[in-house]
């Protein structure tokens, strides 16, 4: 291997994991989501490393095609802002309609008072809401059901999916191009594969030690609000996304 194809190669890596920690949109919403959704591990890794692939491989794709029907660089690149726009306003939106469900709930899910008489002659006061069950322990018939919480039937990930690959990775298409103008097919299949092993990669470390370090912040004063706070999260990200922050 030439020194310009190793250059090329080291500067792929660079680009996928500077583009990848720069952007909080390639993290945040797995983070937030993954918290007030109580994803495990495994589930977050497998849907961050989905989101990752479908985020890449849009590009690869439309590189590909470019490649193959000579398209310009900055013909490209202008398709991919406008990818990038559409991306940031369906971020934006699905932010918005999840802050408002979150809000929603969190009223629903308001705590008051009732007065509750046992058979032994006890009588007391507990709280508790209309959306969860009773929030303390009575004989074994009034146990909490497990699954309440219709995570199954989420629709969260899939939204996710469709707005990443929406969303473009704009370094990849000139490194794209640098070893396609060279005639070099294996160099372009290797800046891409380092490109987006670099940038799976460094979307699934930060994940995680974005939920590793939220894990160590109490949440518990906000928690009727913590899926408006996530909603707000992914606004916050569709917002930078549209201002180019």
């Amino acid at each position: 291997m030439d020194l310009p194809a190793v250059a090329l190669l080291a500067t792929a890596a660079v680009l996928g994991t500077v583009h990848t920690v720069t952007g909080p949109d390639h993290y945040v919403p797995f983070i937030a989501m993954a918290r007030v959704r109580e994803w495990s591990t495994a589930r977050t890794v497998a849907i961050t490393l989905a989101c990752g692939v479908g985020h890449v491989g849009s590009s690869m794709v439309l590189g590909a095609l470019g490649i193959g029907v000579g398209i310009a660089v900055a013909d490209l690149q202008l398709f991919e802002g406008m990818r990038g726009n559409l991306a940031g306003w369906l971020l934006l939106a699905f932010g918005l309609v999840y802050t408002a469900w979150g809000l929603r709930r969190a009223a629903r899910g308001q705590l008051h008072s009732h007065v509750h008489a046992h058979a032994d002659g006890t009588v007391h006061l507990h709280g508790h809401d209309h959306h969860r069950e009773h929030l303390h322990a009575h004989p074994a018939t009034d146990e909490p059901k497990a699954g309440a919480t219709g995570e199954k039937a989420s629709i969260t990930p899939w939204v996710l999916f469709a707005i990443f690959v929406f969303g473009p990775c704009e370094p990849l298409i000139p490194v794209l191009m640098v070893p396609a103008a060279r005639g070099s097919l294996w160099q372009v299949a290797a800046v891409t594969l380092v490109f987006g092993a670099c940038t799976l990669a460094t979307m699934t470390v930060v994940v995680l030690l974005g939920l590793r370090g939220l894990a160590r912040v109490s949440l518990r004063p906000l928690e009727r609000y913590s899926h408006a706070l996530a909603g707000l999260a992914l606004v916050a990200c569709g917002l930078a996304i549209q201002l180019g922050l």
